[in-house]
C-alpha cells in the first residue's frame, strides 16, 4: 500500500513483496482486498487492490517456480 503514498520510496513494491515471509505475503494480499473498500476509484480505472493482487501473484509464481513454496 506504501506505493499509493507520496513519499518517494527508493524500493519499488515488487521489491518490498520479495522480502516478506509467505505468511506475511497472503496477509499482504488479504489486507489489500479490502482496500477498496476504503479508497474510491473511478468507474474507468482499475481498483488498487488489481495492482497488488498482480504483483503478489508474481512473486507467488517466482517463489513457486524456484521451489520456495
Amino acid at each position: 500500500m506504501a506505493r499509493f503514498l507520496p513519499n518517494e520510496d527508493p524500493f519499488t513494491l515488487e521489491d518490498q513483496l520479495k522480502i516478506l515471509g509467505n505468511d506475511e505475503l497472503l496477509d499482504f494480499w488479504e489486507e489489500s482486498q479490502m482496500l477498496d473498500k476504503y479508497l474510491e476509484t473511478p468507474e474507468h480505472e482499475c481498483p488498487p487492490s488489481a495492482h497488488y493482487e498482480n504483483a503478489i501473484l508474481n512473486e507467488l509464481r517466482l517463489r513457486h517456480s524456484m521451489g520456495r513454496i
